[in-house]
């Protein structure tokens, strides 16, 4: 199993979202962020005294999914997000030691279904 966290522009996120439901992946989670560093979206980058850089909101996506559809699903995330722009976001990949569903006590991939 492997844990993708994806960190994109937040007016994307509808459209990866779909794209990501329409291959058949419905589990996620969204999460508004900011982002510090050169590659924040210079349309929403604001200047913070507190922080003396350059901050923008953006979305954090995490899935978990299988190692056999890893490349299915961050192809999907790349092309969905992407405008050629600096500040389209990046894409960690990380394996996933173990997985288990609270409710039914399923372990590892069983735990994903």
């Amino acid at each position: 199993m492997k844990a993708i966290k994806s960190y994109i522009r937040t007016v994307k996120v509808d459209e990866v979202v779909q794209a990501l439901e329409k291959a058949g992946i419905s589990d996620m989670t969204v999460i508004d962020v900011m982002a510090v560093g050169n590659q924040a979206d210079p349309q929403s980058s604001k200047f913070s005294i507190e922080l003396m850089q350059k901050f923008s909101k953006v979305a954090k996506l995490e899935i978990v999914c299988s190692n056999e559809h890893i490349h299915d699903v961050v192809e999907v995330l790349r092309k969905a997000a992407f405008t050629g722009a600096p500040g389209d976001g990046i894409i960690y990949v990380t394996p996933v030691e173990m997985a288990i569903k609270i409710r039914t006590g399923a372990v590892n991939e069983e735990g994903l279904a």
